[in-house]
């Protein structure tokens, strides 16, 4: 189904006064006391605020789109095992170690796809209350300042964001592409890293992902002319975990070559 600018529109605004409302609740939590547990292992976090925003976000989702799937981290959503109509994708807590530890980039991230189509996404930079939001229909925001597309620097010019764990044992060719690179940076969390590419702050980002971490920053990479793939190039599995990459188009060639050598 294909829906009008007006209606796209309107989804926006829903969702970002939704994201006033959590940015809010979130920075508030954050200077209590948090409820730390782990999941896989000691360094997979999850707190009372991953939880409490998932299922706030879910339920305001789920009365908003009553037909609706929902693609959540923290086990509120559903487990569709098709792209077929409306798909939300959410993140609480993006970053969960960096909002535990570091208490800066973290975001919120939630995303919207029609029939397997990025309709809409939006990364909010909960610190400091920039939401980046937009899709292919309306164009790219921060807040309301409207997102030129950034330049089509190489690998060698600019700074790459990298996985630290993949990076310090050599996996998928990243240190290669580190020292390829001018520079380049560990963020530990999606949205922040997707953040400085579509600004052009970075040419390029990679690391191991789950459909909630890429599911925003691909919608608003694409819309800006970056190139959003795994890391052999090849268009990503909406539903499972993939080795990321978005970059400028000269920075991809240059990561994709460096990978496969």
């Amino acid at each position: 189904m294909t829906m009008s600018q007006l209606e796209i529109q309107n989804i926006d605004q829903t969702v970002l006064l939704w994201l006033d409302d959590l940015q809010k609740d979130t920075i508030s939590a954050m200077r209590h006391h948090l409820q730390v547990g782990t999941k896989h292992d000691e360094r997979d976090l999850v707190t009372n605020v991953d939880k409490a925003n998932e299922q706030k976000i879910n339920a305001l989702i789920r009365s908003f789109d009553v037909n609706a799937k929902i693609v959540s981290e923290e086990g509120f959503g559903d487990k569709p095992t098709a792209m077929n109509g409306h798909v939300w994708f959410v993140d609480p807590i993006d970053g969960t170690m960096n909002f535990v530890k570091e208490h800066t980039d973290f975001a919120i991230m939630i995303a919207l796809y029609v029939d397997n189509q990025p309709v809409l996404g939006w990364i909010l930079d909960v610190v400091d209350n920039v939401v980046y939001h937009g899709g292919p229909k309306i164009g790219v925001f921060a807040n309301q300042l409207r997102i030129q597309q950034p330049g089509d620097d190489s690998l060698a010019e600019g700074v790459v964001l990298l996985s630290g764990a993949r990076l310090l044992y050599g996996m998928f060719g990243y240190d290669q592409i580190a020292k390829a690179a001018l520079g380049y940076r560990v963020i530990g969390a999606a949205g922040p890293s997707f953040i400085r590419v579509i600004t052009g702050q970075a040419v390029g980002y990679s690391s191991k992902m789950m459909p909630w971490d890429f599911a925003a920053g691909q919608v608003l990479a694409k819309t800006l002319g970056l190139i959003v793939s795994d890391i052999d190039g090849q268009a990503l599995d909406m539903l499972s975990s993939n080795i990321v990459l978005v970059a400028t188009k000269r920075a991809h060639r240059d990561i994709v070559e460096l990978h496969k050598s």
